[in-house]
């Protein structure tokens, strides 16, 4: 805590010297309440490209824009004051190569207020992984399933069960020795998640892995049941928020049509007397 009080906010260093320490703690985040909501308790917020699955109904990620991520950036901002905060650079923003990816980087950081940037992919993007840590743009890396090449795997599957362990083990290597300060290992064997993690210099970050990551992260909305019954195996439902919501919505529903919502301490003035089966007088 600084001499004021409020808690001194994280930089990219302080998660990098995490690694075999207290397990970090992340959540995604798309908007400014849930924003602060987390806040308190994460020492990671990623705005994710899963936004565009969460909140706009997309079938993957791979429709996301810079445009949606700089918006939803810019929200997650007004709502932090201690995590560090992450962006996803989306499909097609950075797989060009190098200079396209430090552009738009570039872009995220100056409009969003972010500290780091997150990007897809093992040793073939490294070139680009160390072009941006050798221009200050900090980067956390993505290897195991990664949901941008979704069409490419051909669905949501555990990745690493045969002969690509050994691949996304050398991705993870490679991806830190490029510079990247952090890199989520996604839905992989039990097994090689903890290898990676024992085997690169950077925290890892598990997201259906291992809980000898150096962190784990999930999407909000799914830990907090806002889903439905959307329930991949990798979460824990810590709420169950729809069906609380649903119930709250039929109620109010039903109070307006019985016209007992708006009562008196709702409106301005004396509302008169309901006569002839609801009319007011």
């Amino acid at each position: 805590m600084s001499a004021t009080g409020a808690a001194k906010a994280l930089t990219p260093p302080d998660i990098a010297a995490r690694k075999g320490k207290m397990p970090l703690v992340c959540l995604t985040a798309y908007t400014t309440p849930i924003a602060k909501l987390v806040d308190d308790h994460c020492d990671v917020v990623l705005v994710g490209d899963s936004v565009g699955m969460v909140l706009h109904g997309l079938p993957s990620t791979v429709g996301v824009t810079l445009e949606m991520m700089i918006m939803h950036g810019k929200a997650v901002r007004r709502g932090l004051e201690k995590a560090v905060m992450v962006v996803d650079m989306p499909f097609g923003s950075y797989e060009e190569g190098p200079e396209q990816a430090f552009r738009n980087a570039a872009r995220l950081m100056a409009e969003t207020g972010c500290s780091a940037i997150k990007l897809e992919g093992g040793e073939s993007i490294a070139g680009t992984i160390r072009f941006l840590a050798m221009r200050g743009v900090p980067v956390i890396g993505h290897v195991g399933l990664t949901p941008q090449a979704v069409n490419a795997f051909g669905g949501y599957r555990v990745q690493g069960r045969d002969e690509d362990a050994e691949h996304i083990l050398r991705d993870a290597v490679t991806v830190s020795e490029a510079g990247a300060f952090a890199v989520v290992l996604e839905k992989i064997p039990e097994t090689l998640a903890r290898q990676i993690t024992q085997e690169v210099a950077i925290p890892t970050i598990g997201i259906g892995a291992s809980p000898a990551c150096d962190g784990q992260i999930l999407v909000v909305d799914d830990i907090l049941g806002l889903f439905g019954t959307f329930r991949p195996k990798f979460v824990k439902r810590y709420a169950e928020l729809a069906g609380t919501a649903e119930a709250a919505i039929a109620t109010y529903a039903n109070e307006v049509r019985e016209r007992r919502f708006p009562a008196v301490e709702h409106v301005f003035g004396d509302v008169p007397r309901p006569v002839n089966g609801g009319e007011a007088a």
